[in-house]
């Protein structure tokens, strides 16, 4: 049965060079809807009368609740046809506002995904790589190999090339085994992307069993590691990769023919498709078996990427284009344009695997082409394309304290590079590549909170700061993390129980300095603004940095695209020093939508003044102070649902008088009731009379005396008390009889 994927090539290549609107769309539309599975006559309409703002119009098609499509003719604007589709927006009900906007012209598709903030821009030769997108209009998700470039199937496949090898003990803990699995991948990756010979590596194992693939791939590494004016005839389908990729000799390990064989099927799977935002995370997955069993490959959405990215810089440099694209020197302006493209420089100090430098790197690239085709006429033939991208790797570095996530960033972005030079040369109908590599991307190994940035890059030649650091709450770090994020937080006076993440927030403002052009944009946990540590935080680093929040998305959940998904949730913020509107974007179930005020308080709402509620050392309301709240100590045995405690009263009715409410900050946020066992007045006799109670007292017992804390075990004592001093001092009550 064909995916959607190898049913989008052909529909590509049927409806290529097609130019008139009227006539021939609905047919397009039609049979883009086959693609899916879904018969475009059974779900949606074409020219369904709607409102505009000041007339009335006709939707070129509509979804209700699904998708609205504005069909252009070739070279029109798309601008305007999603602006024409908001419009029709205004007025609809609830029930039918669309999940998805999408303008054409037969030749470019621009995708608005409401719910996620997200925008797609490709050509139709381009839609194969994308179907992913429209997975909301099929009636089943579509399948790994439908959406997911290099699909789990083939990452569980090296995962299970690296189990079969760790059982000879090859590997273990000195590093030969990542370092064997990354030239693996790239040779697979490779003869896919035209770096080798069309099949090259496909022919080099042919013939091979367990035995012979041995020293099979010790010819290939030091033919790749060798300059071809230096190596023997008959190696010419495989170029000299520079870097380190290849550069030191590994022992290989003597492969079973299983391993053998499931390297060949490997390498059935497309490969060129992969994704800048899934290559690093792969490796982790496919070297950790725990993690592949429960999640499958784990990696981070390229949508949650482009929240940071858009906001940060591109959509700001995407206006920049479109001005020099229309200014009156034109081509002076698009050159001025491209040269600024190739003089940004960006850090990431929490790099991991590169994912965020590796999309930045790619979005760059493809915003540099669109400069290109306006200044070189894709419909000239060129003699070559070198010369033409002036974008490259060496303008991206990262901090990474984990040496072999640091090699792993390095690689994404020189495989990365490879594609974009693919898609430079696709347009002109050339090959164009830079092996081997000329330049290279910086990325230090190093813990990024005890190191200088400016040691990766100088502050002064940063644009942009941006990233995922790692997360840890105040109460649950370890004791080297808390005190390194609590030295570096107290420099400007922050209070000590700022989550771990805060640290990265001070250091990047520390080391931009005063820059006015320097950005930072990080993904946080959503605790940075709420409660205490919006008052310890945002007043010390806003004031002392001269900083604002530029940006901000509210809290939503930080998805990652594998079968078991991390449901964390999490705010992005965007700080700087410009003097504009800031953006602040929110998202629900059911809308999504950008407001620009002139302020974006620590608390992410819009405001006129950026104010926080700062802790106090006295009660607001003249009462004593309070050093603890009530603190059951219990283990759960005096915490009930509402079903429990229905299930506990139909036991023990007599026990109704001691249930009181009891509310913690989940359940108040989120509006779930709970009930605890207050016993603190109970007399002896009547929890006498009370066997069910009598024995929740004793399992409360049991549970402080078994604490490891001296003063655990000593309110086993009095199991009918919490924490509460006053009542402690007020009621000796015994309940041991």
């Amino acid at each position: 049965m064909e995916t959607a994927r190898s049913q989008a090539v052909k529909f590509a290549e049927r409806w290529r060079g097609e130019t008139y609107e009227r006539g021939v769309s609905q047919t397009f539309w039609n049979e883009f809807f086959e693609l899916f599975g879904r018969s475009r006559r059974a779900v949606a309409l074409f020219e369904r009368r709607a409102k505009r703002l000041d007339r009335h119009g006709f939707m070129d098609l509509f979804w209700p609740g699904k998708l609205i499509v504005e069909h252009k003719s070739t070279g029109r604007p798309l601008a305007g046809a999603l602006e024409q589709a908001e419009e029709y927006m205004v007025n609809m009900q609830d029930k039918e506002l669309p999940q998805h906007v999408l303008a054409c012209d037969f030749a470019n598709f621009h995708l608005i995904d409401i719910e996620r903030r997200a925008e797609y821009k490709f050509g139709l030769e381009s839609l194969p790589d994308n179907v992913g997108l429209f997975g909301f209009m099929t009636e089943r998700p579509l399948a790994a190999a439908d959406i997911d470039p290099v699909n789990q199937k083939a990452t569980m496949i090296m995962g299970r090339i690296c189990d079969l090898l760790l059982k000879t003990k090859y590997g273990l803990n000195d590093g030969n085994m990542e370092r064997l699995l990354t030239r693996l991948v790239f040779c697979l990756f490779a003869d896919d992307t035209g770096i080798f010979g069309h099949g090259a590596f496909a022919r080099w194992l042919r013939g091979t069993n367990g035995d012979t693939l041995c020293p099979r791939l010790v010819q290939l590494f030091e033919i790749l590691n060798t300059k071809k004016e230096d190596r023997q005839a008959g190696t010419d389908d495989f170029p000299y990769v520079d870097g380190d990729l290849f550069r030191n000799p590994i022992p290989i390990p003597v492969f079973t023919d299983e391993a053998r064989d499931l390297l060949v099927e490997a390498d059935k799977y497309n490969w060129s498709k992969i994704s800048p935002a899934i290559f690093g995370s792969m490796f982790q997955t496919v070297l950790d078996k725990k993690t592949r069993r429960t999640t499958g490959a784990h990696y981070t959405t390229e949508g949650n990427i482009m929240r940071v990215i858009g906001p940060l810089f591109l959509d700001g440099l995407c206006r920049e284009f479109e001005e020099a694209k229309a200014g009156m020197n034109r081509r002076a302006a698009l050159e001025r344009f491209q040269n600024k493209l190739a003089s940004l420089k960006f850090l990431d100090p929490a790099c991991g695997s590169g994912n965020f430098l590796a999309m930045a790197y790619r979005e760059l690239r493809r915003l540099e082409l669109k400069v290109i085709l306006e200044l070189h006429d894709a419909r000239k033939q060129l003699l070559n394309t070198r010369g033409l991208s002036k974008v490259d790797v060496n303008q991206f570095y990262g901090i990474e304290i984990n040496k072999f996530s640091a090699h792993i960033a390095e690689i994404s972005l020189w495989m990365t590079d490879h594609l974009m030079n693919r898609e430079l040369g696709s347009k002109y109908g050339l090959v164009y590549s830079r092996i081997p590599h000329k330049r290279s991307p910086t990325i230090i190994c190093a813990d990024a909170l005890k190191t200088d940035w400016n040691d990766a890059l100088p502050a002064g030649e940063c644009s942009y700061v941006l990233g995922n650091p790692p997360y840890g709450g105040s109460k649950v770090m370890a004791t080297a993390p808390r005190a390194l994020a609590q030295k570096i937080t107290n420099l400007v006076g922050a209070g000590g129980t700022l989550d771990y993440v805060a640290a990265w927030f001070f250091k990047a403002a520390e080391y931009s300095g005063m820059l006015p052009s320097m950005r930072i944009g990080f993904v946080a946990t959503s605790s940075v603004v709420q409660g205490e540590q919006a008052g310890q935080m945002w007043p010390g680093l806003l004031d002392n940095y001269g900083l604002k929040i530029e940006f901000a998305y509210r809290a939503f959940r930080w998805e990652s695209e594998a079968s078991g998904q991390a449901h964390v949730y999490v705010v992005i913020i965007g700080l700087g020093r410009g003097n504009g509107r800031c953006r602040l974007f929110h998202s629900d179930k059911d809308e999504a939508w950008e407001e620009n005020p002139e302020v974006i308080s620590p608390y992410l709402f819009g405001t006129d003044r950026a104010r926080v509620v700062r802790e106090s050392s006295q009660p607001l309301n003249g009462l004593p102070n309070m050093s603890m709240g009530s603190k059951p100590i219990d283990g759960g045995h005096y915490i009930f649902s509402d079903e429990q405690r229905e299930a506990f009263l139909s036991a023990e009715p007599g026990a109704k008088r001691y249930f009181r409410p009891y509310v913690d900050a989940k359940g108040f946020i989120h509006r779930k009731r709970r009930w605890i066992l207050a016993l603190h007045d109970i007399e002896p006799n009547v929890l006498g009379s009370l066997p069910h109670t009598a024995n929740r007292v004793e399992m409360v017992r049991d549970y402080r005396l078994a604490s490891r804390s001296p003063g655990t075990r000593r309110l086993a004592e009095t199991p009918t008390l919490d924490l509460m001093r006053n009542a402690l001092e007020k009621c000796k009550v015994k309940t041991r009889t």
